[in-house]
């Protein structure tokens, strides 16, 4: 008989005690639970202890050095940590921004249950999920159609475009297969929120060509065979 699989894990870092406290009784009571881990307002918990092994990060953005510069979001996502931001702002570019930087959702406070705890289960497995908050947000968005894409989104990016496999993108830049996934993941939302989806690899590399991310010229040498290769024929 097969062994349970893990069950969903995340760390919150919010220091306000009744939020924390409700926040855990939702993934207490959810069907299957959610396992939560209290990091107060400690942010080191995040990178120690339990909190460090913790599927998704559910950050107060309050709490983030240096806003509104996003500074720790910013640590996270280029860590490869999957982030759900649960945030009091309700302004429209603050959704936006965090989004562009890479978290997988942004929720208000005042969005509960019914849409925190599917939005960690879909971040626990590198996808995004879309509350009524950042659907506003987004609907209301006339900024360009190119996305904002971060150095590591775009450093795994052109990685996966000269690599035949996640496997051989992971090895090279030293980070695991689940991590190149969730790169890739975040490029994808962020392509589909500004009404461009690349659904595909070539999809995605018709994107980037579109908008200079890379050239055909990079791209030819990408796909040109290596002398090892070239040995092997």
């Amino acid at each position: 008989m097969s062994a349970d699989p893990e069950p969903t894990s995340a760390v919150i870092v919010d220091d306000h005690v009744a939020v924390a406290a409700g926040v855990r009784y939702w993934c207490e009571q959810a069907v299957p639970p959610v396992r939560l881990v209290d990091a107060a307002g400690a942010l080191a918990d995040v990178w120690t202890g339990p909190g460090a092994d913790a599927d998704v990060v559910v950050l107060d953005l309050e709490l983030v050095p240096g806003n509104p510069e996003f500074g720790e979001l910013r640590r996270l996502v280029d860590s490869g940590r999957r982030v759900v931001v649960y945030s009091q702002h309700v302004d429209n570019a603050t959704a936006i921004k965090c989004i562009e930087l890479g978290a997988l959702a942004y929720l208000t406070k005042r969005e509960g249950a019914e849409h925190l705890v599917p939005a960690i289960r879909a971040a626990a497995e590198g996808l995004p999920y879309t509350g009524p908050s950042l659907s506003g947000a987004l609907a209301a968005d006339d900024t360009s159609t190119r996305p904002q894409l971060s150095p590591r989104e775009m450093q795994v990016l052109r990685a996966w475009f000269a690599s035949s496999s996640k496997e051989l993108v992971a090895a090279k830049l030293n980070i695991t297969v689940k991590t190149v996934d969730t790169y890739i993941t975040r490029v994808r939302v962020k392509y589909a929120n500004v009404g461009r989806p690349a659904r595909t690899k070539s999809e995605l590399v018709g994107r980037a060509l579109d908008d200079g991310l890379l050239t055909l010229a990079e791209l030819n040498s990408a796909a040109a065979p290596t002398p090892r290769e070239r040995r092997r024929s």
